[in-house]
């Protein structure tokens, strides 16, 4: 059966156990999470092998990734860089990386390209996966698939990103066989709206979702990005927590051909 995920503190209000603990008696064995302190970092991985969880994916940082392309970085290809290392830290074998952000991103230009080539390099020596993940920008992305070719880099297929950044583009007819690591989430269908409800709370096509990814042979798990507490704020952590458990096993069922909607 496969693994169904879910990151690291969709629901606040728990402690690190208290959550990992919840989500390991729901059936979850997956989760990913951010870049954290060096100590809770190693922490959060020594709980998730307590609770028989992997520590599938670190995200790495985004909030100024347009800088790759421009000749002043700020900072951001060591930013991926620690991103990696802490994927070690935490025995993570993914870093999910976004190549731009926002409709207006710079262009795609040769400074990009060569720190996006140091990053690809630099992950590999420590033996661990770049995972590009859909956004708006198809063109980067096929940039990404074309100048890396090895296993080292991977995708990670967003459906809800599909649906609100890039509606009627389909990423995994393209992209699909270098499919690592999912991102499952809905939201309204609206452009932009991009809103991280637990799948079948919004307006997104699971039906196709399901179809797709059994027709891919994807075996992976099944990786929750959800929260949003303005549309969940009246349940408790353990409440939203059960009913992300049963959304995703609901899909499960689906891809299995066992439920459909």
């Amino acid at each position: 059966m496969r693994t169904i995920g879910i990151n690291l503190h969709a629901a606040k209000g728990l402690t690190d156990e208290e959550y990992l603990r919840e989500i390991a008696s729901l059936g979850f064995g997956a989760i990913f999470s951010g870049v954290l302190p060096p100590e809770r970092q190693t922490a959060v991985a020594d709980l998730c092998a307590r609770y028989g969880i992997q520590y599938e994916t670190l995200h790495a940082p985004f909030g100024h990734i347009n800088d790759i392309w421009l000749a002043d970085d700020n900072g951001m290809l060591d930013e991926l860089r620690h991103c990696i290392d802490h994927c070690v830290l935490a025995g993570a074998p993914i870093a999910v990386v976004h190549l731009s952000a926002g409709m207006n991103p710079p262009s795609i230009t040769d400074i990009g390209r060569e720190r996006f080539a140091r990053l690809v390099d630099y992950a590999a020596e420590k033996n661990i996966i770049v995972a590009f993940e859909n956004q708006r920008k198809l063109a980067n992305i096929a940039w990404a698939f074309e100048a890396f070719t090895t296993d080292t880099v991977r995708f990670c297929w967003d459906c809800g990103h599909e649906f609100c950044f890039t509606p009627g583009r389909h990423y995994m007819p393209l992209f699909g066989d270098r499919l690592v690591c999912t991102h499952i989430h809905d939201n309204t269908a609206v452009f932009n709206d991009d809103s991280h409800f637990l799948p079948f709370d919004g307006a997104c096509d699971f039906d196709y979702v399901a179809k797709t990814l059994r027709e891919s042979g994807y075996g992976g798990s099944l990786m929750l990005e959800v929260g949003n507490p303005s549309r969940y704020g009246d349940l408790e952590p353990r409440e939203f927590l059960h009913k992300a458990a049963d959304a995703a096993k609901t899909l499960r069922r689906m891809i299995d051909k066992e439920e459909t909607l």
